[in-house]
């Protein structure tokens, strides 16, 4: 069993002087995972076999970062190869100069999201890729239909006539889209504006009825979804594209394990299927 731990923190600084402490205490408790290192903060999904470990970690990570609000799940098999820590600019890359800290944010905890989300005055957006909404969403939520979140602005800036005097609720995975999402908002003048506490997972996890979640979560692990109870859902993943699939997609004749889905055979060139078939193989040599 691996305990999974997901959590992020919005607070400017350069932490990269963090890197190397982090990898080695990492390494001492077997955490793996990924941890996002932002002038903007941390973004982290990490897992560990034991608990104590990765509550250790957790504790150790919140000298520096005490506002994380971890969420929890698990799973049967390891949901990452390896740890690793990645340095980026920006938390989620929005295409904009937004930074989360430059509004003040508005939360709805998950055992009150019902309530407001059934307000007839209230617009649900769910702030997500495509990819990601299409296995599963929030009843009655407007989908942006984006490619990826720097889209996202667009979408508000088309619309923006549409939600005057309307309270907007977005949500996303864990909540760290929804930050930015919130300062593009009030950018543009829109400031009813809330999002759910801790995202979709949060809610899964804490909301005692679930009756608003229609299908799966799309999650960036192994996994790929989780279910309603946070459990291992019905979906596989193409390690072309990393978007997910369902069991009739795999019966595509554009399907072929490591390689290609019906959904990237014409983003991909020749050269890089050949690239992705030579690794697909080397997978399988080391599971072997």
């Amino acid at each position: 069993m691996f305990h999974i731990s997901t959590f992020y923190d919005c607070c400017e600084r350069d932490y990269s002087f963090l890197k190397q402490s982090l990898s080695k205490k990492a390494d001492e408790l077997s955490i793996v995972g990924t941890i996002i290192l932002t002038p903007e903060g941390i973004n982290s999904t990490i897992a560990c076999s034991n608990l104590e470990n990765l509550y250790s970690f957790e504790t150790y990570i919140a000298k520096y970062f005490p506002s994380i609000d971890v969420g929890r799940s698990c799973t049967e098999k390891k949901p990452f190869k390896k740890f690793k820590i990645k340095e980026r600019q920006e938390l989620v890359p929005s295409g904009t100069n937004l930074k989360p800290t430059d509004y003040a944010t508005s939360h709805i905890t998950p055992e009150l999201w019902n309530e407001f989300s059934e307000n007839k005055n209230t617009i649900l957006i769910d702030v997500r890729n495509n990819y990601e909404t299409s296995v599963g969403t929030f009843k009655g939520a407007l989908n942006p239909d984006t490619r990826n979140f720097r889209e996202f602005k667009h979408f508000v800036k088309e619309n923006k006539k549409n939600f005057e005097g309307k309270k907007i609720g977005i949500f996303c995975t864990g909540g760290i889209r929804c930050e930015k999402a919130s300062s593009i908002f009030k950018s543009e003048d829109i400031n009813d504006v809330h999002q759910l506490k801790g995202g979709i997972l949060s809610y899964l996890a804490n909301s005692k009825d679930k009756k608003l979640w229609e299908g799966e979560c799309f999650v960036f692990d192994e996994r790929v979804t989780v279910d309603k109870d946070l459990n291992k859902g019905s979906f596989y993943q193409c390690f072309a594209c990393r978007r997910p699939l369902s069991e009739k997609d795999l019966e595509s004749i554009h399907y072929s394990a490591g390689v290609s889905c019906h959904q990237c055979i014409n983003e991909k060139s020749e050269e890089d299927r050949l690239r992705y078939l030579e690794r697909h193989k080397q997978i399988i040599k080391k599971s072997n």
